[in-house]
């Protein structure tokens, strides 16, 4: 029996006490780890040990001849790959990296695609040559690429007609850049054409046995605070830890088709639209969706056997706003939500008008899929679902110690003694930064939560957005789903303020909705206030309002509330910081 079949439980890897530096297994002298009665690989390779093995399950006629990917580009394009056609295409891939790229093991490749199959194409053969990929959203300007080039060193990039022209751009004063491959219908001079090379490439290549600890991919966080860091993972976080998780949230089964709403860029489309379906031997559904449209989604559920759908609170905001009485999803069977706080008039309605439900999960860069509500478990609006089975989560307080269910606190993920094979690696270059987000026996996520009698967490808002005003501790995130439970308001954020008598107030900055635009400010602003007071704890309320036209936001489309929150400190009160 495939090792992948046996393969149960907990991994866990050893993780030095002292820091978060990855413990580094000499490969040729160790076959595997063991830690109590379960087993890790000392190898590893997603490619090999996943996709050639359901490729091989295909063969032999275990697998049904479905996909494994389908591609649709909106406008009539359809592409259909089962695990076969993916195995060789991807070592084609490959040897177009390693070959006529010439690119070596550890190099780390730049990969800034829209939705196209080609993004899962390279991924797959940067993993099969052993090289680092790292994702990019083509929403980057010049200045986001070159200090991604530089600071990684990258010695390729990988990239669509969105980005080329910013990269020529920044290209002469990014010394380790040595290649650039370009998917596009167009040439590009000094750019090798992917698409042709991949033609022509060798469709037998010779998966690189990769450590389980060998760095696999290089995330940069959305830098809300500070220049973006780079999170490395190896090829255990990713695919192992997806081998852990796989059907502990989706509950997916082998046929079924899940289609995830998320740039290439981030994370959540590399979990749940590549390493958790591929695991478990479903099909991913892709879209090019070139915009997001809210009328082109709700046609594909109608029209597609999707049975599982992934996306931000957003998606199914923007969905419940259309009229969804004239479509039906016949295939529709479980939602799922990530990347911010899923307000509950969001779940009610999407609930009402579809009789499903959305079900939560979290989860960082840093850390994989952390919390989950998974369709065995009850839905509770606002709670993101309790910690994953091989994470210890817990809140803590200021000492690291664990507090008790209904406390405020930090929320941690348990890394001592024994350090869970889904963290990653460390911060790139940055040991410091790395030490630092660690208390007691707890690598901390940033966020304040509460943790309730059943396990359940709520998320509270970022640890450095908390609100102290006269002793009450606010978190942004209760407040301005409040708020946007109100239908004058879009979109809002809130931060603290100074304040002479209370220290600091809550601030909201609201973008309202078009028919509201004309109302009188000051009326409007009381209602607001009221009907804060009238959902939530009235001390809660923003005593302060500022009525804008948008936000300012990350390139990953997160609300700055630190340049927010500055910018007020500064204005109000020059004479002290945040």
């Amino acid at each position: 029996m495939h090792w992948l079949q046996k393969l149960q439980g907990l991994f866990i890897l050893r993780w030095t006490q002292m820091s978060c530096r990855t413990v580094h297994i000499p490969t040729k002298q160790l076959t595997s780890l063991q830690w109590g009665h379960q087993e890790v690989p000392a190898q590893f390779n997603f490619a090999s040990d996943v996709m050639d093995y359901w490729a091989g399950m295909e063969k032999a006629g275990s697998r049904a001849p479905g996909p494994a990917l389908w591609w649709v580009s909106g406008d009539g394009a359809d592409v259909r790959w089962n695990f076969g056609r993916l195995s060789e295409l991807s070592q084609q891939a490959a040897n177009v990296l390693s070959g006529a790229c010439g690119l070596q093991r550890g190099d780390r490749v730049a990969v800034v695609l829209p939705r196209v199959p080609e993004w899962w194409l390279v991924t797959l053969g940067c993993m099969r040559a052993g090289l680092v990929f790292m994702p990019g959203t083509i929403q980057m300007t010049a200045k986001d690429i070159l200090y991604r080039l530089q600071v990684s060193k990258a010695k390729a990039i990988v990239a669509g007609e969105e980005v080329a022209q910013a990269v020529d751009t920044v290209a002469p004063d990014c010394p380790s850049l040595k290649t650039k491959l370009l998917v596009s219908e167009r040439s590009r001079d000094g750019w090798l054409d992917f698409r042709t090379l991949l033609q022509g490439a060798s469709t037998t290549h010779h998966c690189v046995e990769t450590g389980s600890q060998e760095a696999a991919a290089i995330y940069f966080t959305s830098g809300s605070t500070g220049l973006p860091k780079m999170a490395e993972h190896s090829h255990a976080s990713l695919g192992l830890k997806a081998k852990m998780d796989a059907g502990s949230w989706t509950g997916l089964q082998a046929s079924d088709l899940i289609w995830t709403i998320s740039d290439t860029g981030w994370i959540m489309n590399i979990l749940s639209s590549f390493l958790e379906p591929w695991t478990l031997g479903a099909c991913v559904f892709i879209h090019l969706l070139p915009k997001f449209d809210p009328l082109v989604i709700i046609k594909v559920l109608s029209s597609y056997p999707i049975t599982n759908l992934v996306g931000a609170p957003i998606v199914y905001r923007m969905l419940v706003q259309q009229d969804l009485s004239s479509y039906k999803f016949p295939h529709l069977q479980n939602c799922f939500s990530s990347g911010e706080t899923l307000l509950p008039d969001t779940l009610e309605n999407w609930k009402s008008q579809t009789g499903l439900d959305i079900r939560e999960f979290y989860g960082q860069t840093e850390t994989g899929i952390t919390c989950r509500v998974s369709k065995t478990m009850k839905v509770k609006p606002g709670r993101m679902g309790t910690a994953t089975p091989h994470y210890d989560v817990q809140v803590v307080d200021d000492k690291g110690h664990v507090l008790p269910p209904g406390a405020e606190g930090d929320l941690g993920i348990r890394i001592k003694p024994i350090r869970p094979i889904g963290m990653f690696s460390g911060y790139v270059d940055n040991l410091e930064k790395t030490a630092a987000s660690i208390r007691g026996d707890f690598w901390l996520t940033g966020d304040r939560a509460i943790k309730d009698q059943d396990g359940y967490f709520q998320f509270i808002g970022r640890a450095d957005e908390i609100i102290n005003s006269s002793g009450y501790r606010i978190g942004p995130a209760e407040v301005e789903n409040a708020l946007m439970e109100h239908p004058a308001v879009v979109e809002t954020a809130v931060i603290s303020s100074p304040d002479p008598i209370r220290g600091e107030v809550v601030k909201a900055f609201v973008v309202l909705a078009p028919a509201f635009l004309s109302r009188d400010p000051d009326q409007l602003t009381k209602e607001l206030q009221q009907h804060v007071k009238s959902v939530t704890a009235p001390y809660k309320y923003p005593r302060k309002m500022e009525f804008v036209l948008d936000l300012p936001k990350t390139i990953s489309g997160k609300v700055l509330r630190t340049k927010l929150r500055e910018e007020e400190w500064k204005r109000s009160r020059p004479a002290r910081a945040p």
